[in-house]
């Protein structure tokens, strides 16, 4: 299914995993400044803008786990569906050394109508998923960038992300990529609980396992590194749920 604020794939799919990909698109609407923000190609094409790589990546998941996916269809710099709605990077002026200018005089108004029409519709989406089966677990698949100007190089191939308050699969997917030999960080690149965030209103809050995925955005740049890495995980994910005893 699609909609001008997402898309879902393979909504009646039998896992139990949902796969979600948070930040899927770059796409910016029409109706907002023409579909143009005012920064340059370049910056819409790097991680400012979306996760690099992660639509295909959990598109490629999805598939070999049989489960249903539901991916963004806006860019984060639109309006960021991954924060709460008081957050004050939900709506984003500068990032990593980037203006908006399409967002600098965004006001009430113009964050409400960004909510109403992309951010609302998509979490709905998302909801309806999520609560299609009692025992549903989630996995939020991101990519993150090598490295933020100004900042040191990460040294990761992946990150694993988990809430403080439900520990109950970020532990063990950790100790398992590692077993594997990849370089992974145990909630790194960024901590694992945000109020407010995707995972924090659709898994923290009604109990469901859950992990948040990062994968370094230039490792699943193309299609090869998109199903090198969903094969990887899928080898992980099927059967890991009945490995935490979930």
């Amino acid at each position: 299914m699609t909609a001008e604020a997402f898309r879902t794939i393979g909504a009646d799919r039998p896992s139990r995993w949902l796969i979600t990909c948070d930040h899927a698109s770059n796409r910016v609407p029409d109706w907002i400044n023409g579909g143009d923000l005012g920064i340059a190609p370049a910056d819409m094409a790097r991680h400012i803008a979306y996760d690099v790589g992660a639509a295909g990546l959990a598109r490629r998941l999805a598939g070999r786990l049989g489960a249903p996916a539901i991916l963004s269809d806006f860019s984060r710099l639109v309006i960021d569906p991954n924060r709460g709605e008081d957050d004050p990077t939900l709506l984003m002026r500068i990032y990593d050394g980037t203006v908006i200018p399409a967002n600098r005089h965004a006001g009430p108004a113009e964050r409400q109508r960004r909510l109403d029409r992309l951010y609302h519709p998509y979490h709905a989406a998302y909801e309806t998923l999520a609560s299609a089966r009692p025992d549903r677990a989630i996995c939020a698949i991101h990519s993150f960038t090598r490295q933020l100007r100004g900042r040191p190089r990460r040294p990761w191939a992946v990150g694993v992300l988990y809430s403080h308050r439900d520990e109950r699969l970020g532990k063990a997917l950790v100790r398992e990529c590692r077993d594997l030999g990849w370089i992974t960080g145990d909630n790194e690149p960024y901590s694992g609980h945000l109020d407010g965030d995707s995972i924090d209103r659709h898994a923290l809050a009604q109990g469901r396992p859950n992990v948040l995925i990062e994968v370094r955005n230039d490792l699943i740049a193309d299609a090869a590194g998109q199903e090198l890495w969903a094969t990887r995980l899928a080898g992980l994910l099927e059967g890991f749920l009945d490995r935490c005893e979930l």
